[in-house]
């Protein structure tokens, strides 16, 4: 019996799944069968593969060749089982020897080269979960493919080559073709662009909000700006990132996952160690910023900005509906995506940081005799930003335009180094006390734990009780400052909440209201 078998990776979200590829040469007229739930970029599989293995001094047989996708019922999509399908057609042919466990994961090229693909990252990590250590990449995925512990990773230019490694008879391999270099891949003896980060010292004035900023980076808040153009938003927003400290091991390679399937990462050699930034548009769709498209959903930038921050500027012109689909990842810290050829589920514990003006032609700030909106337009304006949605905003600050006094000044004396030194602190702080309930920011804490191990005396939540008694807070908004009282103790190096911090906290929390 002419069968060969050998095995590949199929993504659903970030989780992979072990596919076993067969290949089986039949004794009828010539055709090329692909099974097993294939989309359109995989049924093309069969053009490529044949015309790759005839310029690599290998054709496959011209008789039937039927491939089959086991499971059957999973879906699998894209280009990256080109070569898992090449390898076990030619494994039924006999022209190698077995492959045993190897996983094979590369599209070809017709002229025989081994191109990269999207998502090799989480594709590795699922085969080395699965215990299939052996991983066969394009040479330009073998870098990224290496950052999984445990993968013992082979990265080829061409079919002929890792064919000739498998057995092939040398005499017939195209053995001299050298594939000239990818388009768009980095030239190792050209400069990197220079240029500064953004600072704190840029900022000028706004103490409060540069207060905001610190606390919303210690604790993993999130944070609504709301101000007049030109009052330092969005400088803010860009800086924040800088604030926060690097990733860990684990959270690294989450988010270096994502970015590997949103884009090609093959000249990614290291993982995503700094927080990452996303700012979409306010003309995203919910598809562009939640995540979507046809078939099986893609990541959004909600999701690309896992561990990281998603800036929303000029938040309230954003559509109703992809501001409220928001709220789920939020509390969660995931986004799960049901479409109807699968279910998708990503990861996204981002901070969100919204920024606004006060109504559409922002001049509604001090006494707003220079404000041309009625009070209508300025309700209807902010009203876009939904009250479920604004109740889970811990800090939302009013910011004033900066003064002549501000602007003329040299910048403050704290960079951001600084003030992430004091970040960093705040959050060794917390990890030691929120290690035994698996938990790593203020922002995580929920309410049964925050009322519970972690509760507070009555005294010092006095001011708190009474606010929500006067219907002033919601039950959320209550835990949300608990946990805002909790980050400035951390700052300021104390133990527990003092009831300067619990009024504190909530001013933070009604200071946009």
């Amino acid at each position: 019996m002419a069968l060969g078998r050998t095995y590949s990776v199929a993504l659903v979200g970030l989780n992979g799944y072990i596919v076993e590829v067969e290949a089986d040469i039949g004794q009828t007229l010539p055709a090329f069968i692909i099974l097993g739930l294939p989309d359109a970029s995989l049924n093309e599989a069969k053009e490529r593969i044949r015309s790759a293995a005839q310029n690599s001094g290998i054709p496959l047989s011209r008789r039937k060749i039927t491939a089959n996708l086991i499971p059957a019922s999973l879906p699998k999509r894209g280009s990256g089982f080109d070569l898992a399908i090449a390898m076990a057609a030619l494994l039924a042919s006999r022209d190698i020897r077995s492959t045993g466990r190897t996983v094979f994961i590369a599209e070809l090229g017709l002229d025989g080269r081994l191109r990269p693909v999207r998502g090799v990252l989480p594709a590795v990590m699922a085969a080395v979960r699965a215990g299939y250590a052996d991983v066969v990449v394009a040479q330009a995925n073998a870098a990224e493919a290496e950052l999984v512990p445990g993968a013992r990773v082979q990265g080829y230019a061409t079919l002929a080559r890792l064919a000739f490694d498998f057995g092939a008879d040398p005499q017939r391999l195209a053995l001299d073709f050298e594939p000239e270099p990818e388009p768009g891949e980095p030239d190792a003896g050209a400069d990197a662009p220079s240029f500064l980060p953004p600072d704190m010292r840029d900022v000028a004035g706004q103490g409060d909000a540069r207060r905001a900023l610190e606390v919303a980076a210690a604790g993993a808040h999130h944070l609504l700006l709301t101000g007049p153009p030109g009052a330092g938003k969005t400088m803010l927003a860009e800086r924040l990132p800088g604030l926060l400290p690097d990733l860990g091991d684990a959270e690294a390679m989450e988010v270096t996952a994502i970015h590997s399937l949103c884009a090609l990462t093959s000249a990614s050699l290291q993982l995503v160690r700094r927080p990452p930034y996303e700012s979409p548009h306010h003309t995203a769709t919910a598809a562009a910023i939640i995540g979507g498209g046809t078939g099986l959903p893609r990541p959004g930038a909600a999701s690309r900005a896992h561990r990281g921050v998603l800036f929303l500027d000029e938040a309230p012109e954003y559509e109703r509906r992809v501001l409220d689909a928001l709220r789920q990842p939020l509390e969660s810290g995931e986004l799960v995506l049901h479409r109807s050829a699968g279910t998708a589920a990503y990861p996204a514990r981002f901070q969100l940081v919204l920024a606004a003006n006060p109504c559409p032609c922002g001049k509604a700030t001090g006494k707003g005799i220079d404000c041309i909106c009625t009070p209508t337009i300025r309700r209807r304006y902010l009203a876009r930003l939904s009250g479920p949605l604004l109740d889970r905003v811990d800090i939302q600050l009013q910011l004033e335009r900066v003064s002549l006094a501000d602007f003329g000044q040299p910048g403050p004396e704290e960079d951001t180094a600084t003030i992430a030194a004091r970040v960093h602190a705040a959050r060794g702080r917390q990890i030691a006390r929120l290690l035994p309930f698996g938990m790593e920011t203020n922002a995580q804490v929920p309410g049964r734990v925050l009322r519970g191990a972690l509760r507070l005396g009555a005294p010092t939540t006095r001011i708190l009780d009474l606010a929500m008694e006067r219907g002033v807070l919601t039950a959320r908004g209550y835990d949300r400052v608990l946990r805002l009282a909790w980050t400035l103790a951390d700052l300021g190096h104390r133990d527990i909440p003092a009831a300067d911090d619990i009024g504190l906290a909530l001013g933070l929390r009604q200071a946009a209201a």
